[in-house]
Formats: C-alpha cells, structure tokens, sequence
C-alpha cells in the first residue's frame, strides 16, 4: 500500500472518512466491553514531534500506541537535532528508517508538508498554525454518536478563522453538512479555504443570528498558542461573541455544544455553559484517543473489517 498522510480531512476521500468515524465507534466500544485486548501494534513505533505544548494530544496518542501493544516515542524540538538547525526533510528521512509512522504538533504547515513529502512513513498532522483535522475526527465522531449521521445538518462556528475553524470547513465538505463560521470582521477564515467550500458554508458575523435552528455549536479561544500577546486587542475585538446558555437557546431543543479545549471560561464562554447538559466536551475530549486510533490503523493496516 503507497504511504497515506493526513495533513488536512482532505487527504481522505469522503468515504474513507466515514469509515473511520464508524470504526472509531466500534474500537470504543470493544474497548468498553473487552478492555485493551486488541493489538494490532505489536513492536511498532510512533513518533511524536512536538513544537506545540500539549494535553490532549499527547495523552491520547500516548495511550492508543500503547492500547495497541506499541510504543509512543516523545519528542521536543529541545530533544531532537530539528532544535538545532537539522533541515526537515533530513529529519524525516532518518525516522522513516526507524519508526512506523510520525505524528507533529507544530507552527508551519508548509513545514509539516516539507516532513510529509520526505517521509516513507505515514505523517500525522497533530496540529498547526492552519488546520487541526485530528480534532476534527473526535468532534464529527462525537456528533455522529449522540446525532447519528451529520449529512444535511447544520454547524455554527463562533470565533476566530483559525486553524479549527479551517478544519470545519473542510469537514462541512467532506461530511456533507452546512457550516455558518461567525466571526468579528478582520478575524475571518482564509478566503481560499473558505471558496473551495462552495455554498456548504456561510460567513456571518451576528452570533445571534447564526445559531437559530442550527444542530451544533461549537468555539476556540479567542488566542491560540503564539498569539498570547494579542489577548486583550482580542477580548475586545470578540466583545459580544462568548457563546452563552442563552445564546444555545436559540439553536434546536437537541443541539450540542463542542470546544477542542482547553476552554477559557468568562472569555469564549461563560463561566458556566461547560456544566450546561448540551456541552458534550468531555466526551469529545475522550474521543481523540478512539478516532485517532482508527486513523493510526488505517494509515498502517488499511481497512478493517469487524
């Protein structure tokens, strides 16, 4: 089988992607009622490259390789010869010979796409400065558990055009739901990102207006990592856009709330909404471990049935 990446939701055909989600559920559910008895993984190894400090990503990856009898191997850019100058396609070369596949939390997607186009092994996008599609996974495998199928759906994006909101995007085209991204003026997505997704999704920029009726809600931090410098411009640019229990209101009698987390309570949401019964956060955040487990899979074994 040719070596497979996942740099963005695009790199998988629409139906790849549902499989995953489908077999995110079933690797869950065999988990819940047999334990970690699956072990597909024996003597393999996963890379870990990290530039981007981390909770839920190196948990959840950490935890899969290990659930499936393999070894996660951590790696800063203090701990690796990258931190010193070391070009990236030399990198990823040497860890192709050594290593099953690499996963890289980091800044740059043109560097993230330099170590793909190197590597001889799968390269898993863990996170950069302009897309997230591993979240992604967890938040459609969250929907689709408690919803069933998104297709035809409705999704509202509250906050900043960022790299969570660029992998919304490619999720309403690849899973087949209407996505309304409502964001300040000057904090909208990249227009390219935006046009590829035709009419399955619309920019607004009245959160009110953008949630009625809508299926799912869903926000960021108004400040990524990096942009920590820019929090109080920030706080007051998104003044009016903190997603609220009453502001839910508005949205369907049944609609969910998602965060990727961590989430900053008084800013981006209220003190509150997290302890609100439509916020299924920490079963989204769980989910990262069961989808990024089947993509693992896919991307070393190929397809598998049962």
């Amino acid at each position: 089988m040719a070596t497979r990446h996942f740099l963005t939701l695009l790199d998988l055909s629409p139906e790849e992607l549902r499989y995953l989600i489908q077999r995110a559920i079933t690797i869950k559910n065999g988990l819940k009622t047999h334990g970690p008895t699956y072990t597909p993984f024996a003597n393999r190894t996963l890379a870990m490259i990290f530039e981007k400090s981390s909770t839920r990503t190196r948990v959840s990856f950490e935890t899969a390789m290990a659930q499936f009898g393999g070894h996660a191997l951590f790696l800063s850019s203090r701990d690796t010869q990258l931190g010193r100058g070391e070009p990236i396609g030399d990198t990823a070369r040497v860890l192709s010979e050594m290593v099953d596949a690499v996963m890289i939390r980091t800044f740059s997607h043109e560097g993230l796409e330099a170590f793909a186009a190197a590597s001889t092994v799968p390269v898993i996008n863990a996170l950069t400065d302009d897309y997230h599609p591993c979240q992604l996974l967890a938040d459609v495998m969250t929907w689709t558990e408690l919803r069933g199928s998104v297709k035809d759906r409705t999704a509202v994006w509250i906050g900043d055009g960022n790299n969570m909101c660029h992998s919304w995007i490619n999720a309403a085209r690849q899973f087949d739901f209407r996505l309304r991204v409502c964001c300040p003026k000057g904090y909208e997505p990249r227009q390219d990102i935006l046009a590829a997704a035709g009419d399955r999704v619309t920019l607004l920029h009245d959160p009110a207006e953008a949630v009625v009726d809508a299926d799912l809600v869903t926000t960021d931090v108004w400040a990524s990592m990096g942009q920590e410098e820019e929090q109080a411009r920030r706080e007051a640019d998104f003044d009016g856009f903190q997603v609220t229990e009453a502001l839910l209101d508005r949205a369907r009698p049944d609609a969910l709330f998602l965060h990727c987390l961590p989430a900053h309570r008084g800013e981006e949401i209220s003190e509150t909404l997290l302890d609100d019964p439509r916020a299924v956060v920490w079963q989204e955040a769980g989910n990262r471990l069961h989808a990024q487990k089947a993509l693992i899979e896919f991307l070393l074994l190929g397809r598998v049935e049962g």
